[in-house]
């Protein structure tokens, strides 16, 4: 089944939701990135909170997600979209620890637990809006519903979460994005604290098979859900040879002729899906021209 997201409205358009799986997206950062299992951990709830958050946005705007922890896997970054698009990387992607406590992946250990989570929305204007809070668990589910509450002020419950086959494939991976609209009571509210205080954790729910509407009706209760719609959900890079070949004309025509005397050709490797692109020598002398 291909990875798919559903926007919806429950308790009489009281609250706002989001559910998706994202097993395969996540897998193809996997096998791009060659993650161990908490580094892929790390990444695939990121990008699954990322791909949801770009869905809050509309037509070409878009969304950037940075969590700069103190644990060893370093920098996450992932990119996401309106059209459910999403990439993502991190930065030392053979990391791995032992087993939490719980015997869980332990992504807190990982991430680190000292930090910050940015987020930036290229909404089309002038200048772009950020917000920025301090990591508060490095779990990540948390750290994104305390982003909501004190960067947007919107009241939200945050769940992701991914689970790791022995051969470090992704066997599942999902999440959901529960927000209060504005004069929700009191009535609703407990009813969703109690509602998620025993469901069980979100990866569980997909590796059982559950889709993205039996999540959200497991949530908040079928009778209270009005799915308003499906969107696709895939990795998707917009890297481009032409995009890269317009990166090395802008090094200026000193860079390009050192490296046609040092190697008679270059290569470039995007960051966030390891293509990699060839460019000869006729080719440089090509983009010489071009950046006189």
């Amino acid at each position: 089944m291909k990875d798919y997201m559903v926007r919806a409205l429950g308790y009489n358009d009281q609250v706002r939701a989001y559910a998706v799986n994202t097993t395969a997206t996540v897998q193809e950062a996997q096998s791009r990135h060659y993650t161990w299992p908490t580094a892929s951990a790390a990444l695939g709830r990121t990008m699954t909170a990322g791909v949801m958050m770009g869905a809050m946005l509309k037509g070409d705007n878009s969304i950037t997600i940075k969590i700069e922890g103190n644990g060893p896997l370093g920098p996450i970054l992932v990119d996401s979209n309106a059209k459910g698009e999403v990439r993502g990387y991190v930065t030392n992607p053979q990391t791995h620890l032992d087993l939490n406590e719980r015997g869980k992946l332990d992504v807190r250990g990982v991430v680190g637990t000292e930090g910050s989570l940015t987020v930036i929305k290229d909404l089309g204007m002038r200048e772009n809006f950020t917000g920025q809070v301090p990591l508060v668990s490095g779990e990540l589910g948390e750290d994104f519903t305390y982003y909501f509450a004190s960067s947007e002020q919107v009241p939200s419950s945050v769940g992701v979460g991914v689970l790791v086959n022995p051969d470090n494939t992704i066997l599942a991976a999902g999440g959901f994005i529960v927000q209060l609209m504005p004069g929700a009571d009191n009535s609703t509210i407990d009813a969703i604290e109690k509602r998620l205080s025993t469901i069980p954790p979100i990866s569980n729910l997909i590796k059982q098979g559950l889709t993205p509407e039996q999540i959200l009706y497991t949530i908040l209760g079928e009778e209270n859900v009005r799915i308003l719609d499906k969107l696709p959900v895939a990795f998707q890079c917009k890297c481009s040879k032409e995009r890269f070949g317009a990166a090395i004309i802008s090094l200026g025509v000193t860079e390009i002729q050192e490296m046609i005397d040092e190697d008679g050709q270059a290569e470039a490797q995007c960051h966030f899906c390891h293509e990699t692109y060839h460019f000869d020598k006729q080719e440089l002398a090509n983009f010489i021209q071009k950046a006189k």
